[in-house]
C-alpha cells in the first residue's frame, strides 16, 4: 500500500511539474490551482525541494536556470496590472547609471497598494491615459513584463523629476541621444500626454 501511495504521489508530482513547464516553469498559487494542481501536491513539491518559492504565492521549478531578472519577474507575477517605470525602466533600457534599489511601478489612480514582502516597491499613480500609453511587453524568464518604452519613460521622468532628480533625467536624455535610432516626435507626444511639453522641450532642443 505504501509503495502504491508513493507511485501515486510521483505521478501527481510529474503531472504538476509538466503543468509548471508548460507555463515557463513559474506560476502563482492561484494559477497552479486553476490548472489542476492540488494544494497538497503544490506544498509537498515545495517541501521536497522540487519547487522554490520566488515570493509569497509565487513558485517555480527548482531545476530551472536562475532568473535573469528576479525582481521584475516577481513584480510582474504579483502585480500583473502594474507597469515598470522611471528608474527601473531607465535601467532596463540602459539609459541610466543609477542602480535601482526598489522596483518603480506605475499604477492607475485608485488602485490598491500592492503588498509584497520582496522585492521593495516604489509605486507611482498615473492618470488613465498616461498609464495606458507607451506600454511594451518584454518576456523575461518566460514571464511577460509590462515596461514603458524608452520615449514614454523620458517623459515620465520629467513629470517626476522632483522625486528622482533632474540630474538623473538629463543623464537619461543624453544616453538616449547616443542611440542609433531616436524618435523625438514620440518623446514629444508623451511629453504632451504627461503635460511636461513646455518644461521638456528646451532640454530636448539643447541636447538633441
Amino acid at each position: 500500500m505504501a509503495h502504491e501511495n508513493q507511485l501515486a504521489n510521483e505521478t501527481r508530482f510529474q503531472r504538476a511539474a509538466a503543468i509548471f513547464r508548460a507555463h515557463g516553469g513559474i506560476l502563482r498559487t492561484g494559477e497552479a490551482l486553476r490548472a489542476g494542481i492540488h494544494p497538497a501536491t503544490l506544498y509537498a513539491m515545495r517541501d521536497r525541494g522540487t519547487l522554490e518559492r520566488v515570493s509569497r504565492g509565487v513558485y517555480r521549478l527548482a531545476d530551472r536556470p536562475p532568473l535573469g531578472n528576479p525582481d521584475l519577474v516577481t513584480v510582474a507575477m504579483r502585480v500583473p496590472h502594474g507597469v515598470v517605470c522611471l528608474i527601473s525602466a531607465l535601467s532596463f533600457h540602459e539609459l541610466t547609471t543609477q542602480i535601482p534599489h526598489a522596483v518603480d511601478l506605475a499604477l492607475p489612480r485608485g488602485a490598491e497598494e500592492p503588498r509584497l514582502d520582496h522585492p521593495p516597491l516604489r509605486t507611482y499613480r498615473f492618470s488613465r491615459d498616461a498609464f495606458r500609453e507607451g506600454v511594451e511587453i518584454h518576456e523575461m524568464d518566460g514571464v511577460p513584463v509590462r515596461i514603458y518604452s524608452a520615449e514614454k519613460t523620458l517623459a515620465d521622468c520629467f513629470k517626476f523629476r522632483n522625486r528622482i532628480g533632474l540630474d538623473t533625467v538629463l543623464e537619461a536624455v543624453q544616453f538616449y541621444k547616443e542611440r542609433r535610432t531616436i524618435n523625438v516626435d514620440r518623446v514629444l507626444h508623451y511629453a504632451t500626454l504627461c503635460r511636461v511639453n513646455r518644461i521638456m522641450r528646451p532640454y530636448l532642443e539643447a541636447i538633441l
